[in-house]
């Protein structure tokens, strides 16, 4: 019947760090994600107008060097 004994203020404050420690980690995650969505963005619309341009790109016969 002899139970382990435990320190009531320590298990407090390990309880307090850990959900401390998740709290931050979910926020760290939270802004790395909205940080990154405008430069996915920036990449994308980059890589359409290239395809864009690369659409409307005339090109070059090899008759037109002969005149």
């Amino acid at each position: 019947m002899t139970g382990q004994t435990i320190n009531l203020r320590r298990a407090r404050k390990a309880r307090s760090r850990a959900e401390k420690r998740a709290r931050s980690d979910a926020e760290t995650r939270a802004g790395t994600a909205a940080a990154s969505e405008p430069a996915r963005l920036d990449r994308a619309r980059r890589a359409q107008q290239a395809r864009q341009l690369d659409g409307h790109r005339l090109e070059d016969s090899p008759d037109d060097d002969a005149s």
